[in-house]
């Protein structure tokens, strides 16, 4: 076992995973703040003992799932990233089996498919008893890898209109199905994945600026004059960052202006974890744990966290970089993008510079789900990483 865990050691990317440890280390510590924080364990009101996890049920879920997850990152990243893409039926008849299970909307005793666990159309949960699971997490998984293999049989032939229309649809059709689910913010981060592998793959700058023309003009024709196209609550949560103040958009912009006052709270140190005078913020074990962070450990922790997630997000591209063929490239890209985009989208919500869509900062936010899927992305491309003897700057 020693033996393994030196040569191990001696071929991974060992720092890389520190990073993600460390992300993984500090979510734990603050949820565990975030829970006394809402009243820690659940008691019985009569007898004063404790009955249940209560708040801190998240935290045992986030570090099983890191820990589990890591321990997966490990045996991925010693399976070739190749055989993985090879074997695309298995994994794509599973986890697009189950999303497609979601849009049943059953409930067959302690099982329901398609749960919605919030006040939105969002119907992307499978709920077992006690435990529940977002299926589409473990989908980008499949769709990079499938992606890549699709990129790299046709890369010679990219920019023909009939090769681009079937990667194209290889896109539409996983954001469609999220759509149907109510899900739109990891819809948007499928597309986002999907164009940033296009782009390694060598897509010419005409389709390029001609999509960010097409889609910034469609964008703004349907919230001007087809607003009924869009769910009643989005067009309110993009208004509400044009007009913040106004009455109408009170309830909706209360999380994100509490969030935004949290982050300020922390000044340059922050106000640090395990007290119960920090600024209430709405979901801040979820989409606004950065907001809570923020407020504990103050603009020079935020410093920290910050370059944590980009090195995360910056070393996993230069592994690409340094693949020995194509499809290691795309699917470090994609990785790449799944955790830049939710990285850049989560902080847009925290901040109000974006409307609010349920994305999830990688490693912090709160979720068995989220948390095993990111150190899934971290196997592949620790996988491509011990399966190449590449290195950057080599001839």
């Amino acid at each position: 076992m020693f033996k393994f865990i030196r040569q191990y050691v001696k071929a991974t990317d060992w720092f890389y995973l520190l990073m993600c440890v460390c992300c993984s280390a500090l979510s734990v510590v603050t949820l565990i703040s975030i829970g006394m924080d809402n009243g820690g364990f659940a008691v019985d009101s009569f007898t004063g003992k404790i009955t249940g996890l209560g708040n801190y049920r998240d935290v045992l879920i986030q570090a099983v799932a890191s820990l589990l997850g890591l321990g997966c990152a490990v045996v991925l990243s010693c399976i070739d990233y190749r055989g993985l893409a090879r074997i695309w039926p298995v994994h794509v008849s599973i986890t697009w089996g189950l999303v497609l299970l979601t849009l049943t909307h059953l409930t067959i005793g302690p099982v329901t498919l398609g749960k919605n666990p919030g006040t939105t159309d969002n119907y992307s949960w499978i709920v077992l008893g006690p435990l529940s699971l977002q299926p589409t997490e473990m989908a980008k998984i499949s769709f990079i890898l499938t992606f890549a293999m699709h990129l790299d049989n046709v890369r010679e032939h990219i920019n023909e209109p009939k090769v681009l229309a079937k990667l194209l649809l290889h896109i539409l059709v996983p954001v469609g199905i999220i759509h149907i689910q109510g899900d739109d913010g990891t819809g948007i981060v499928f597309a986002t994945i999907g164009c940033m592998m296009l782009f390694a793959a060598g897509l010419s700058w005409k389709y390029i600026l001609s999509a960010i023309a097409l889609g910034s003009a469609g964008l703004a024709a349907v919230l001007n004059f087809f607003p009924d196209k869009l769910k009643g609550y989005q067009v309110d949560r993009i208004m509400a960052l044009f007009y913040p103040d106004d009455p109408k958009y009170r309830d909706i912009m209360q999380q994100q202006k509490g969030g935004r006052v949290s982050i300020g709270s922390g000044q340059i140190f922050g106000n640090g974890f395990f007290h119960d005078d920090h600024s209430y913020v709405i979901n801040a074990q979820d989409d606004f744990i950065f907001s809570y962070l923020a407020q504990c450990v103050g603009f020079v922790g935020c410093a920290v966290v910050l370059a944590l997630l980009f090195g995360i997000a910056i070393r996993t591209l230069t592994t690409g970089l340094r693949s020995e063929d194509h499809i290691g490239t795309y699917i470090c890209v994609g990785v790449f993008a799944t955790m830049a985009w939710q990285i850049i989208i989560n902080l847009g919500m925290n901040t109000m510079l974006l409307p609010v869509i349920g994305v999830t900062l990688p490693f912090f936010s709160a979720g068995g789900s989220s948390a095993l899927m990111m150190y899934l992305c971290v196997g592949l491309v620790t996988s491509v990483y011990m399966h190449n003897k590449k290195r950057l700057f080599s001839d």
